[in-house]
């Protein structure tokens, strides 16, 4: 232990403020008058290891404060176990790599946190209390992860938020910082409302919108006059939950809002609502633009795009100005076409289905710009005969179906598809055209896997081993087999981990690696399966 400083230069004692000074400047730029040179570092820090000594020393003691309130109790089952155990593991996991970077064979257990909660909250099961703070540390470091984690970690949770900073962002999230608040208490939710952080009130106003559409409008409508442009937009998209066409006239009145962010968002809000008014103006505007030419061989639709952007389509939510390198006319019939509903195709081109209608040639080059802006629309309006159509089947070619221009407009038709449908149709396009483009269409399907989509994923893996490249660019795709394949596939996949022979022309040590690969993936895959268990997920 260092000696105290005896120098008969060195005061007896000096102002904390001071000494903290002193430590932040530098002794170079702010030299103890008691000490220089190379002694006056060593200086500084015995004096304030003395003062800190005299400080805590000299504290009074002062009356206890008022015990916390005890937590809510919290009526759910324990965990079994078992499934203590594996929260405790999952937990505490690191992630982190092998020599040389690669990951190895084991699990990484963090990417399996979210299935594990998702399993444990539809059990409705409690949460140990020594598991708390590490599970709160989690949701601090992961914001996808806190609405599981403060579904599982309950009323506990929200107690010791109160008590750690570090954990506040749990009553953010919690309406009134997780106080119940029913509307038969409607005092309480307008105290909130108008006296809460600005987080407080979007998470009121989401919480209150989930459950009682028309009580969480006539909330915001009593004080959207005085809110900043920044915080009507944030409030004005909570209204996409239960949206329902009770909201039209608030939404019709935000269309004359002074920033234009606003009004976008009011408007594409109220396209989705097909029987809303300025659903019926864009309709009649978009059909205006695009017929059926009959004069020629077969039916073609022939487009004659706006020629201005007049004030009433401004105010319906139509954007003026088009984007660099965009020309100003298709710029604003994509966006008069994305707003129409889209059962105005049908009568207005004949009656003809909307397979029949994206197989009709298109005059002039309009093709892209309509079929793009019908995709746009049927993914805003959920429509899922529009999204089949645009599809097209799962064997044609990777870039465009009939109508979708890209495949990140693909994964988005098929969003509205049904679980089994979707998967079907993923399931058909690996088979054709493997798995280098697959990715983005993947991420949409559901979890666990269907067996069809698991088994197309499998093979085109085996495929791609048996070709001699390097899994490294596969391994996204690997990444998401180890959380969405099915469990069951594990056996199968065994016969894969071992080292396979490799062809002349494979890249030298390929073997090894998918070996590795798949070995990591049957583990997590058996992992899974065994979280699932002690769940008891049937």
């Amino acid at each position: 232990m260092r000696a105290t400083p005896t120098s008969p230069d060195t005061p007896s004692a000096v102002p904390w403020e001071e000494l903290v000074t002193m430590a932040l400047l530098g002794t170079d730029r702010r030299t103890p008058p008691w000490a220089s040179g190379r002694e006056a570092p060593t200086a500084l820090l015995d004096l304030a290891a003395v003062e800190t000594v005299r400080r805590r020393a000299g504290l009074r003691p002062a009356p206890a404060g008022p015990r916390p309130e005890p937590s809510a109790p919290d009526p759910r089952p324990p965990l079994p176990p078992a499934a203590a155990r594996r929260l405790a593991l999952l937990l505490s996991d690191r992630p982190g790599t092998g020599p040389g970077g690669r990951r190895g064979t084991a699990p990484d257990l963090m990417e399996l946190l979210p299935q594990w909660l998702a399993l444990a909250n539809a059990r409705g099961f409690a949460p140990p209390p020594q598991a708390l703070p590490a599970l709160l540390d989690a949701a601090r470091g992961r914001t996808d992860l806190r609405p599981a984690v403060l579904a599982f970690a309950g009323p506990r949770a929200l107690w010791l938020a109160r008590l750690n900073p570090d954990w506040r962002f749990a009553l953010r999230s919690a309406p009134g910082g997780g106080a119940r608040l029913p509307p038969e208490e409607p005092e309480r939710v307008q105290d909130l409302w108008r006296q809460g952080l600005f987080a407080e009130r979007v998470a009121l106003l989401g919480a209150l919108r989930a459950q009682h559409p028309a009580a969480a409008r006539e909330l915001l409508a009593g004080t959207w006059t005085t809110e900043r442009a920044e915080d009507r937009l944030m409030f004005l998209d909570s209204l996409r939950t239960g949206l329902e066409p009770a909201d039209e006239p608030f939404l019709e009145q935000a269309l004359s809002d002074r920033s234009r962010n606003v009004r976008a968002t009011a408007a594409e809000l109220l396209s989705a609502l097909p029987g809303s008014a300025l659903a019926a103006r864009m309709a009649a505007r978009a059909a205006a633009c695009v017929a059926v030419d009959r004069t020629a061989g077969e039916p073609t639709l022939v487009v004659e795009a706006p020629h201005e952007c007049d004030p009433g389509m401004e105010r319906d939510g139509v954007v003026p100005t088009p984007p660099a390198g965009r020309g100003a006319r298709s710029w604003w019939l994509g966006q008069l076409v994305e707003a129409a509903p889209l059962g105005t195709w049908t009568v207005r081109l004949g009656g003809r289905t909307p397979t029949e209608i994206v197989a009709l040639p298109v005059a002039d080059d309009w093709r892209d710009e309509l079929h793009a802006a019908w995709c746009r629309a049927a993914v805003r309006q959920r429509d899922p005969g529009w999204s089949r159509a645009l599809l097209g089947p799962p064997s044609a070619p990777e870039a465009a179906g009939p109508g979708a221009v890209s495949l990140a407009e693909r994964a988005k038709l098929l969003s509205t598809l049904g679980a089994a449908e979707r998967s079907e149709w993923v399931a058909g396009f690996i088979a054709t055209h493997g798995l280098s483009e697959a990715f983005q269409l993947l991420g949409v399907c559901a979890v666990p896997w269907a067996a069809p989509l698991g088994s197309a994923v499998v093979d085109a893996l085996n495929i791609a081993r048996d070709a001699g490249s390097y899994p490294w660019s596969f391994s996204g795709v690997m990444g998401l087999s180890e959380r969405c394949l099915d469990p069951a596939e594990a056996d199968r996949l065994a016969a894969l981990t071992a080292i396979p022979d490799e062809p002349e022309d494979a890249s030298p040590g390929a073997g090894g690696y998918w070996a590795e690969a798949f070995q990591r993936l049957t583990t997590t895959l058996r992992l899974r399966a065994a979280m699932r268990e002690e769940l008891g997920e049937p």
